[in-house]
């Protein structure tokens, strides 16, 4: 193996979801200065579900005009639009324009849709893009996914994006009828650090990141050393490497369905006809189930079941989901069981560790355990299995279908987006229009049934959560 390539594999999967991300959690810097206040996160939404037209676009044309889209040329050229995009933001994003007789940033949000349109086309260019590389690569492309959402993450936190402090409020004297005493409460309120740098500069960082991924993607595909890590590369005796591969094969298989004689016809014309349809729609079903989950579903209540607890709980769940995901990648690299049944047990786990984050948003602000330390380690511990578990599931069956073949990974790419998109379409209502969650109170947690009126700072924060997405993400 190549650590080279292994390293701009990892890089070219950052450049995948960093833009989308890295907009996110900037937004508590963003709002302030535009038009659109805390209501930008709705257009947001919007805007990246309008996207998909490019995935849609790419696997249409794979479906009805196989090879007439130039893959590598695609990848160029989202890439680079990415890199412009992100770029161009830093200078106008805070420019408006008057639509409809009101004050809109038509800048920002048609920068955000190129954006969008960007990493949302990733999903079906990127992974198909890998095939041109041995199968170890593709996990740490997948790493690379995962560190798309972890670095503009710490890079918000040093700067500090959306870092809440706790600042005492005027008390308000209280007199009790029997004695002469008075005693003040006080109550604690939260406020937005301010900025170590300027979201300008943050936009400059996202530009570099997209800029370090096509020069990844270059060499890629022009680097000598990268040319030998090819599966197709030229050996000097070519019977040689297939048998190896064909062992290699071999050796896989019983993993994946350990009762199966090598003789056996193929069971479906999916791929190499290794699975039958049943286990393939069960594949696709599990995909779209974890990225509906991951990218959409419980990232939209992250704030309504953490901040109860506290802020610190929050923040550190938010930071170790972020750290788990590379780490499932990680593990998968040394561990890639391509088994069936163990992918059902993982994703079983982390629906399971999901349905408790859920309930524990819906009883918010008054959850389980809300006054105790074992509450926020338990919610925290949580959402690190929920991340962890369905982290390991989708590298998994990304490499099951990298075995299948390139078509398949076209079609990996088209599920994920379709199951973020149906996270997104059953979240957004229930959270931002019915809102049927209610926020709690970082800074006073003794209040469980303190409920936040309006769109103040932690409803903001819960809606700040709704990634209408990928991470892609990997984040």
């Amino acid at each position: 193996m190549s650590l080279l390539t292994h390293l701009l594999a990892c890089l070219f999967g950052m450049g995948s979801w960093v833009s989308i991300n890295g907009l996110w959690v900037e937004l508590p810097l963003v709002v302030p200065q535009i038009p659109e206040a805390w209501f930008l996160p709705s257009y947001l939404s919007v805007l990246i579900q309008m996207a998909n037209v490019g995935p849609l676009f790419v696997t249409l044309m794979h479906r009805f005009r196989p090879g007439a889209l130039n893959e590598a040329a695609v990848i160029y050229a989202i890439v680079g639009l990415g890199t412009a995009a992100s770029f161009l933001l830093a200078f106008f994003w805070r420019e408006t324009a008057v639509v409809a007789g009101a004050p809109r940033s038509v800048a920002l949000l048609v920068l955000t849709f190129f954006l969008a349109t960007v990493d949302c086309t990733s999903s079906v260019t990127f992974l198909p893009f890998m095939m041109r590389l041995k199968p170890q690569y593709l996990t740490t492309y997948y790493i690379g996914e995962g560190l798309s959402g972890l670095l503009p993450a710490l890079v918000a936190l040093v700067q500090g994006a959306g870092v809440v402090h706790c600042v005492n409020s005027t008390g308000s004297l209280n007199h009790t009828r029997n004695s002469s005493e008075s005693s003040a409460t006080f109550d604690l309120r939260a406020e937005y650090q301010p900025a170590n740098f300027s979201v300008e500069v943050f936009f400059f960082f996202l530009s570099a990141m997209m800029l370090v991924c096509l020069v990844a993607f270059l060499l890629l595909n022009y680097h000598p050393s990268v040319a030998r890590q090819r599966p197709s590369g030229r050996s000097a005796n070519g019977v040689k490497q297939k048998c190896a591969r064909e062992r290699k094969r071999a050796e896989q298989k019983p993993m994946m369905d350990p009762y199966r004689p090598a003789s056996r016809r193929p069971r479906s014309s999916f791929g190499t006809g290794s699975y039958s349809w049943t286990q393939v729609f069960y594949i696709f079903v599990v995909l779209a189930w974890t990225n509906a989950l991951t990218n959409v579903v419980l990232p939209s209540v992250q704030s309504y079941s953490c901040l109860p607890y506290g802020n610190s709980a929050y923040h550190l769940s938010a930071t170790m989901a972020a750290v788990a995901n590379p780490l499932a990648c990680f593990i998968a690299m040394f561990f890639p069981i391509r088994s069936l049944v163990l992918m059902g047990a993982l994703t079983l786990l982390g629906s399971a560790a999901g349905a408790y984050i859920m309930s524990m948003a819906a009883l918010s602000p008054c959850p389980l355990l809300v006054h105790q330390t074992s509450g926020a380690a338990v919610i925290v511990l949580a959402w690190v299995l929920f991340v962890l578990a369905l982290s390991y599931v989708k590298v998994i069956i990304g490499l099951i279908l990298r075995d299948e073949g390139h078509g398949a990974l076209v079609w990996c790419g088209a599920v994920v987006q379709l199951g973020s998109l149906l996270g997104a379409v059953t979240m957004f209502p229930v959270v931002s229009v019915y809102s049927f969650f209610s926020s709690g109170d970082p800074c006073n947690t003794r209040w469980c049934s303190l409920s936040l009126p309006g769109l103040d700072v932690f409803s903001a924060l819960a809606i700040l959560e709704l990634h209408a997405t990928i991470t892609a993400p990997m984040t």
